[in-house]
């Protein structure tokens, strides 16, 4: 399991194209994304690395939670 801070999501829209964009990166099993939390909890064995950079590819930040 993988925890990000994802920055910049301010509507259900956003939130439904980070969650696309993180199930899109190979090795995830699923992405559970929170507008209220602004994070998201992704299931598999993604690089953490290709997590962010699909989600700063949508235009939002994302980094590791610790």
């Amino acid at each position: 399991m993988t925890v990000l801070a994802v920055e910049g999501m301010t509507c259900k829209h956003c939130q439904k194209a980070v969650q696309d964009a993180l199930e899109a990166v190979n090795g995830t099993t699923s992405a559970e994304v929170s507008l209220d939390d602004h994070r998201a909890i992704v299931q598999g064995d993604a690089d953490v690395q290709k997590l962010i950079d699909a989600v700063t590819e949508e235009g939002y930040q994302a980094s590791l939670m610790s």
